[in-house]
């Protein structure tokens, strides 16, 4: 009998500390970009430890992931001791219980939207989840076109990598994308062209007029199946979409047979002040998609639509090998629980109005404070954003300013400096958009002395920045 084939692997010793950064450099895809080069190893509450045993303040939550901060104790150990029980139940297979027991939790939350948004289906990533509701939504309506609007952020899986229009590097050369998206304006007075004083209205005004025309001269409504946006923009500059813009979709996505979906991957889950921000607006969307922090860095998505639209599709339609993991499920129901025990929406009131407190004290108070347009956001999902033209202090956005749209990467921005400058002193924050804008999304239960920690380090850094800049004196 010929021998049995056989091989062998030999373990590497681990890399030193003081080594892993760079082994990181050489053998991590290029593709994934990052904020710094730390090696992180620890994490809690609103703290973060790298493998040199540095503590840095975290006030970007895994971009709006760990909205109870790093290894809550209640998450975490919903998470082992499911551990212990089962790790994986098979959504094809049969129905899991947590996943049962997370859609009887969350339908209360879906209930101050609308009572028919009944229907839910989990998945791992908000890209996937995103691509379900176009799925269902071209299922359901037989139409193909799908309308997103200018900045939107939706993924970068290939289906999702279509809807997204932030920023031009997420489908740079991968052309061609998914057919039938159609894009229309967003009420953000940057890339209207308009100064940061016009009127809400008048913005609002001018993107309905967009929509109608696109309805008119591009994508007919008997060939549209949804309008998709999020109630507040992320990647595209931390923009709240006004109620009456939310409102206009809604009565237009009526009139003309288009389901209207609404992306809240980033701003649900207690981030901007209501437990999903588009409660606020009134608005009654016909499907939703989350993510992010609703299991608190588990990986975990979903839609949730009314029955009569979910039960249109035929089994088999959805699934997937994780949708819906057992242990992500367990930790989704820790988090609401937490919700509801410590209180923690009162707390994103509290330190919502404690940030925004001081950022528009830093505009009149700073040496630099010149260099700020527009201080906005909800909660603790809150936008900075600096002048166009930080160099010449220019904020006419209603100039035309060709150059900078086209070299737009190769301009010197605050933002990305500023993040660096942070990083130097002990704190992880991002910056955001084509525009000049730095994101604060510290974890929800933040206390009152670390949000004030990190304005402190924020201040510092930013006139720092615009010292070596030579924009102040």
């Amino acid at each position: 009998m010929a021998p049995s084939a056989s091989f062998t692997t030999s373990t590497p010793a681990p890399a030193a500390a003081s080594d892993m950064a760079a082994f990181g450099s050489e053998h991590v895809a290029r593709g994934v970009s990052r904020l710094t080069s730390n090696v992180l190893k620890k994490g809690s509450g609103s703290y973060v430890w790298n493998d040199q045993g540095r503590k840095l303040l975290d006030l970007t939550c895994g971009i709006g992931v760990t909205n109870l901060g790093h290894c809550h104790p209640r998450v975490s150990q919903a998470a082992h001791e499911q551990i212990d029980e089962l790790v994986h139940a098979q959504c094809a297979i049969g129905y899991g219980e947590k996943y049962l027991q997370l859609i009887q939790a969350m339908l209360p939350t879906f209930a101050k939207i609308d009572p028919r948004l009944d229907s839910m289906f989990f998945w791992n990533s908000g890209s996937e989840a995103v691509e379900a509701s176009i799925k269902l939504a071209r299922e359901v309506t037989g139409k193909n076109n799908v309308i997103v609007v200018q900045g939107s952020y939706h993924g970068r899986t290939y289906g999702a990598m279509a809807l997204t229009k932030s920023k031009t590097i997420y489908s740079e050369r991968q052309g061609p994308l998914m057919p039938g998206v159609f894009v229309t304006s967003f009420p953000y007075y940057s890339q209207l062209g308009l100064p940061q004083s016009t009127p809400t209205k008048d913005l609002v005004a001018q993107s309905l007029h967009q929509l109608r025309l696109l309805l008119a001269q591009q994508t007919a409504p008997s060939e549209t199946a949804a309008i998709l946006l999020e109630p507040v923009m992320g990647e595209g500059g931390y923009v709240p979409a006004p109620p009456e813009f939310l409102q206009g979709l809604r009565k237009i996505s009526e009139d003309n047979g288009i389901l209207l979906i609404h992306d809240e991957v980033q701003s649900g889950a207690g981030r901007t002040g209501d437990f999903w921000a588009t409660e606020q607006s009134g608005v009654k969307p016909d499907i939703m998609v989350f993510a992010k922090g609703i299991a608190n860095g588990f990986p975990l998505s979903g839609i949730v639509s009314r029955k009569e639209i979910m039960d249109q599709q035929k089994p088999g339609t959805m699934g997937g090998t994780y949708a819906g993991n057992a242990v992500s499920c367990a930790a989704g129901l820790a988090v609401l629980e937490t919700f509801n025990k410590e209180k923690v929406l009162d707390n994103v009131a509290a330190r919502s109005k404690q940030l925004f407190s001081f950022l528009e004290d830093l505009k009149t108070s700073s040496p630099a404070g010149h260099l700020i347009e527009e201080v906005r956001g909800r909660g603790l999902m809150v936008g900075l954003q600096f002048k166009r033209d930080a160099v010449s202090g220019d904020s006419d956005h209603a100039a035309t300013h060709a150059a900078w749209l086209v070299d737009g990467q190769k301009r010197e921005q605050l933002a990305p400096k500023i993040s660096k400058k942070c990083a130097e002193r002990g704190m992880l924050i991002l910056s955001t958009s084509v525009f000049d804008v730095m994101r604060f999304i510290p974890a929800l239960n933040i206390t009152e002395g670390e949000l004030d920690e990190g304005c402190k380090i924020f201040r510092e850094s930013f006139e720092e920045v615009a010292r070596e800049m030579k924009l102040v004196a």
